[in-house]
């Protein structure tokens, strides 16, 4: 059995990160997570296997037709090119036969490396970290996360088995228990925007932490509570307002003088073809690897060019006045949802918004506009998205609060196999 090399990404639910391992005489096993390009893929790969995971985790699920037999045995090494480091021996081998998800079919990884326990593994096969644990290859049963947000910096974090890099937190961790199996899921207390309670999880609420998803996800009510507080509204509707509001006159005075309605959005410089490209709400596109830029923004102002073209002849059959159009498509574009649940804010306004705060353990971990905005492209085309997105898991599993990447990066996250228990501390 020859050794194979994987590029590997861990989840905690099942890290969306390419990792290249080093070993050290300390007792723990340390795993560079290398930085990649943020692009539109990227970024719905990680929503779209967030949003998966949590679905396949509160229903029954029959993996029997996507999966080969778990008879098949091998020692996998994971590597990068450079070194290696030795697992252990993996006594059961799930072999996917079938990859249905669109994750997989544009993330950048060879495989996932699950970290969540035993309870929710297919086949109830044994996870590598239990074989880790098992067979004395890590000084304690402990592993820890710390995900670098220096923009500058080329290292995107590591990931300890073994114990904590001291390098990487500042003070000490809160700790609170494991209570349910599965995922790392324990008890949180209320949610505070600039300071003030919303009281929505004053009696208690659900979190679990997953290096697994990118944002930050919660019930509909609070996340509304809080996008509302930061002035985020959705990315098509902003998007679609943009559209009428430069474009809007220039549309419709094309449609006035009986321009070809399909034809008006690429005279106009919207969209590249006439008409071919249909009307989307999807503002994923793919990347353009070769240029190394993402067509998303472009794609989405199309889009909204498009339905507008539709919305105004529609007006304008009715013999609506002008000013009545412009301001019956702004209407439309306010009422448009956004995909994936994103919404957008005003870079140039992260100053004046509050912190958004998560009690654990009797402690407040508040999070500043800087570290929940994320920033996606340069210069005008530039786009803040909010890092909160909302996700309502029924009951029994929810309502669950998921602290994505969003949060741990802020705070190094401690996952304590031995002990049962999850800790956070300040990230250095």
């Amino acid at each position: 059995m020859g050794a194979k090399p994987f590029l590997v990404a861990f989840f905690l639910s099942s890290v969306l990160l390419p990792l290249a391992f080093s070993t050290s005489n300390d007792g723990l096993v340390r795993i560079g997570l290398k930085k990649m390009k943020f692009d539109e893929n990227n970024r719905l790969a990680a929503r779209l296997e967030s949003k998966e995971a949590l679905k396949a985790s509160i229903r029954k699920y029959n993996f029997r037709d996507n999966l080969g037999s778990s008879e098949d045995t091998d020692i996998v090494a994971l590597k990068n090119y450079m070194d290696a480091q030795y697992f252990g021996e993996i006594g059961e081998f799930i072999e996917a036969t079938r990859e249905p998800s669109v994750t997989f079919l544009v993330a950048k990884f060879d495989g996932i490396l699950g970290l969540g326990f035993r309870e929710i593994s297919v086949g109830n096969a044994v996870p590598v970290w239990y074989n880790m644990v098992k067979q004395g290859l890590v000084k304690e049963p402990v592993f820890s996360f710390w995900l670098n947000r220096n923009t500058g910096e080329e290292k995107g974090g590591e990931i300890v088995f073994g114990g904590v890099d001291p390098n990487h937190f500042r003070g000490k961790h809160t700790y609170v228990p494991v209570t349910r199996k599965g995922y790392w899921q324990f008890d949180m207390g209320d949610v505070l925007i600039g300071g003030e309670a919303t009281g929505y999880c004053k009696g208690g609420c659900s979190a679990i932490a997953d290096s697994g998803t990118s944002l930050l996800a919660g019930p509909t009510t609070v996340i509304t509570m809080i996008n509302h507080a930061i002035g985020a509204s959705g990315v098509v509707s902003q998007q679609c307002k943009a559209v009428v509001q430069q474009y809007g006159q220039t549309i419709m005075d094309m449609l006035l003088t009986e321009a070809h309605p399909k034809k008006v959005c690429s005279q106009v410089g919207l969209c590249t073809f006439d008409g071919t490209r249909g009307i989307s709400m999807d503002i994923e596109s793919v990347v353009d690897e070769k240029a190394g830029k993402s067509a998303g923004l472009h794609d989405a102002m199309c889009s909204a060019c498009e339905m507008a073209v539709v919305w105004m002849q529609n007006q304008l059959r009715q013999n609506q006045t002008q000013e009545h159009i412009l301001n019956y498509v702004n209407e439309l574009c306010e009422r448009l949802p956004s995909p994936m649940g994103q919404s957008a804010v005003d870079c140039g306004k992260l100053s004046g918004m509050p912190s958004v705060s998560f009690t654990i353990g009797g402690k407040t971990f508040d999070l500043s506009p800087e570290e929940y905005i994320l920033k996606v492209g340069e210069g005008p085309a530039a786009q803040c998205i909010s890092g909160f997105t909302a996700l309502d898991i029924p009951p029994p599993r929810g309502p669950l609060w998921i602290l994505g990447d969003v949060f741990m990066g802020r705070y190094h996250t401690v996952f304590d196999y031995g002990k049962l228990r999850v800790g956070f501390a300040e990230a250095a």
